[in-house]
């Protein structure tokens, strides 16, 4: 998969990466309809930062949720 394009289909399996990665709780907050692909850049690289990450820490997750939340639709 080239996920350097920012379609659709990448942005919705970025998103459900994050949430295994992030093992998220409420799945909503990783809704690909609430987020647009003019956002995917960043999504992109917290999906690259975490997928080279072994474990994180409660406050790193804490962080990437937050940034999540930040880059969703107002």
């Amino acid at each position: 998969m080239n996920l350097n394009e920012p379609t659709e289909e990448n942005l919705t399996f970025i998103l459900e990466e994050l949430s295994k990665k992030l093992k998220v709780a409420n799945k909503s907050l990783l809704n690909p309809e609430d987020y647009d692909l003019d956002k995917y850049s960043d999504l992109k690289m917290m999906y690259e930062v975490l997928h080279n990450k072994e474990t994180l820490s409660p406050s790193e997750t804490d962080a990437f949720v937050k940034e999540l939340s930040a880059t969703r639709k107002s």
